[in-house]
């Protein structure tokens, strides 16, 4: 199945252009949700034939999505090529010479939605001259992926500086201020703050993975990679009832959006090749709508 599906999305990337202006992408009701399971073959999603192509410039690869939804709930499914899978994200390595722990140059694959909180159309990437909040839903190899869900966070970008707020500077060369904060809730990963002091394993993660709660629990997904792609599923209830999310009605939208791959590393990370880990830019603006 895996195989039929690498081939049908490799060809569709190939008969299919590149979408210059903004692209609609349509969920589709079912009455059958896939399981969470990272295999794309589920009856749902064979039942939409043909994925949108979503080309990321900043990764420089094709990604392949579709969406389907229940009466309560929306499900995207998430296939892309990388050539390796990175399944850590700055763990411990024990180093012979210094007889301890030191942090390792590894990072996580990660893939990222970011839907558009406000009441105006903006431009979302993080190199933007809008100011705007978003709603993120955070996929990371490591610190989510073991538990079964996206981190689920927003961003705000500002033209003012807050006490937690990065620096950027837009694609105009306007001064911007970025900031990152976790939903309400606690974390599908707890981080180790510091190494153990005698060595346990040569190779020591730091986050293993707990059971996050509150809205920061609001987006499952679960990614395998296979033959040289990820492919990830995701699912969230329309409407959370949360005040730090974006809500879907199925009467409403379009809802405005786009993706990321933030990271594209292979294992272990080449430093002498750029390093596009984090760049946060969203390709081009999507328009989710309902059938």
């Amino acid at each position: 199945m895996l195989r039929r599906l690498t081939a049908l999305f490799i060809f569709m990337a190939l008969i299919f252009p590149v979408q210059a202006l903004a692209l609609e992408i349509v969920s589709y009701k079912t009455d059958l949700p896939p399981v969470l399971d990272g295999d794309l073959g589920d009856a749902a999603w064979q039942a939409v034939s043909v994925p949108y192509v979503i080309d990321d410039q900043t990764a420089d690869v094709p990604v392949f999505i579709k969406s389907i939804h229940t009466d309560d709930t929306i499900y995207f499914s998430v296939m892309y090529k990388d050539q390796a899978e990175s399944l850590f994200h700055k763990p411990w390595l024990w180093s012979k010479e210094s007889g301890k722990y030191e942090e390792g140059a590894h990072r996580e694959d990660t893939f990222v939605f970011k839907w558009n909180m406000m009441e105006k159309n903006v431009n979302l990437s993080n190199f933007s001259d809008d100011n705007y909040t978003a709603d993120v839903w955070y996929w990371k190899a490591n610190r989510t992926n073991p538990a079964g869900y996206a981190d689920d966070k927003r961003q705000i970008l500002s033209d003012a500086p807050s006490q937690e707020s990065e620096l950027k500077e837009s694609s105009t060369g306007k001064i911007r201020y970025l900031s990152r904060k976790s939903d309400a809730g606690k974390a599908a990963y707890t981080e180790m703050k510091e190494p153990p002091a005698e060595m346990i394993s040569p190779l020591f993660d730091r986050y293993p993975p707990k059971t996050p709660e509150g809205s920061r629990a609001d987006v499952q997904a679960k990614g395998v990679w296979k033959n040289g792609f990820w492919l990830i599923e995701f699912s969230r209830k329309l409407n959370t009832g949360h005040d730090d999310d974006v809500q879907f009605s199925l009467n409403g939208g379009p809802y405005l959006f786009g993706v990321s791959v933030f990271s594209l590393y292979g294992h272990p990370v080449n430093k002498s090749e750029p390093n596009r880990y984090g760049m946060g830019r969203i390709s081009e603006p999507l328009y989710l709508t309902f059938e």
